[in-house]
C-alpha cells in the first residue's frame, strides 16, 4: 500500500502492534496494555470488560483469567472473541477479531509465578463472576488460602491463559477534522497471508 507509511509501515501486524504498545507504555498513565474484550453468551448477547493483555506473540495475543469466570465460559463456548486497545494519549487504537484457544502449559505457569504473592493467592480465593456475600467473606477466603497454600502457591487448575489468533486487525489513528487513518489486515484463517486495505474514516 503506497501510503501506508510512518506508524502504519511494516509487513508484520504483530510487530506494528508491539511498537504501538511500547510507545503507549511511555505515554499512558495507567495500564497501557488494557484491552476491552468482547464475547457473546449462549444467547448471542454481547458482553465486554477490561482485561490486561500480557503478551503479543508472533501470531497471537495472550491474556489470563479464571477459567470458571463468565468471560472464560463464553470464550470456550464460542471459540471466538474481539478486543480493542485504545490509547487516549496517542489518539490511536487497535481492533482485533479472531479465534480463541487456551494456554494452560508452562507459559501460564511462568506468568502466574511472576505475579505478586497477593495476586497469586487472590486467584485461588476468588470465585470470579459468582455471587459474593461481602468483601469480608472474600478477605476471609484469602486468609484461609494463605494458610493452606503458603508463600509459593502453584497455579490453580481453574486459572490460566487464552490466546487469540486474529483473522482481522485494524490500526486506527486520529486525523484532523475526523478524517482518521485506518488500515485493516485480514486473512481467511490464522496463519494465512494478510490482505491490507485502507478504510474510510
Amino acid at each position: 500500500m503506497s501510503d501506508r507509511t510512518g506508524i502504519f509501515a511494516g509487513d508484520d501486524p504483530f510487530a506494528i502492534a508491539r511498537s504501538w504498545l511500547a510507545e503507549a507504555e511511555t505515554t499512558e498513565i495507567n495500564d497501557p496494555n488494557a484491552i476491552a474484550l468482547a464475547t457473546v453468551n449462549a444467547d448471542g448477547l454481547p458482553n465486554v470488560r477490561m482485561v490486561l493483555l500480557k503478551d503479543i506473540e508472533a501470531d497471537a495475543f495472550v491474556f489470563y483469567t479464571n477459567y470458571e469466570s463468565a468471560k472464560a465460559q463464553e470464550l470456550d463456548a464460542a471459540g471466538k472473541a474481539a478486543f480493542v486497545m485504545h490509547w487516549k494519549s496517542l489518539r490511536r487504537q487497535i481492533r482485533v477479531r479472531g479465534l480463541i484457544s487456551r494456554e494452560e502449559g508452562a507459559q501460564a505457569d511462568a506468568y502466574y509465578a511472576s505475579r505478586s504473592l497477593k495476586s497469586r493467592l487472590g486467584a485461588w480465593a476468588s470465585k470470579q463472576s459468582r455471587p459474593l456475600s461481602s468483601r469480608a467473606s472474600l478477605m476471609a477466603e484469602v486468609a484461609k488460602v494463605t494458610a493452606a497454600k503458603g508463600t509459593n502457591p502453584p497455579r490453580p487448575p481453574f486459572w490460566g491463559g487464552f490466546r487469540l489468533r486474529p483473522v482481522e486487525i485494524e490500526f486506527w489513528a486520529d486525523g484532523a477534522f475526523r478524517l482518521h487513518d485506518r488500515f485493516v489486515w485480514r486473512c481467511k484463517k490464522p496463519g494465512d497471508s494478510w490482505e491490507i486495505q485502507r478504510l474510510n474514516p
